[in-house]
């Protein structure tokens, strides 16, 4: 079976968390944050991300509400999938991410980095972490 690389991101108006994992080990990785502004993402940043990486795939956060109802942030997140999508020309899935923030935060406490000492940056590329576990997982569970 190919491995196939992947790239995941935590969408979010200020920074973007960034993730790298393969289908092969299954494992993901926390890598960088990006940021972002009202006009959008810095997409050279991304696209060197892009480069360096050579993803098979992208896995974007879906930020649903608990009762599984969107938000705007949940529409920005997909216009965000749409733009990687048209960018790159490189399937997106999106993969529902609630919970991923609290298990990044849980994360980060487990390494004794709490309270003050957690860095928004920080949260968010292991919430993109998290966000990219999850999709492996799902996908090693869904092959024969």
């Amino acid at each position: 079976m190919k491995s196939h690389t992947v790239l995941a991101f935590d969408y979010g108006e200020k920074f973007i968390g960034v993730a790298v994992g393969s289908t092969q080990s299954g494992l993901a990785q926390a890598l960088t944050t990006v940021n972002a502004t009202k006009k959008g993402p810095d997409w050279a940043e991304i696209t060197g991300l892009i480069a360096e990486w050579e993803p098979d795939w992208l896995v974007v956060g879906l930020p649903l509400n608990m009762d599984g109802t969107e938000s705007e942030l949940t529409r920005a997140a997909r216009r965000f999938g749409d733009r990687l999508k048209g960018r790159y020309n490189l399937p997106v899935h999106m993969v529902d991410e609630r919970l991923t923030t609290i298990a990044a935060k849980a994360m980060l406490t487990d390494a004794g980095r709490n309270g003050k000492r957690q860095h928004k940056p920080d949260i968010d590329k292991l919430a993109a972490q998290a966000i990219l576990q999850s999709f492996l997982e799902d996908r090693s569970r869904s092959l024969p």
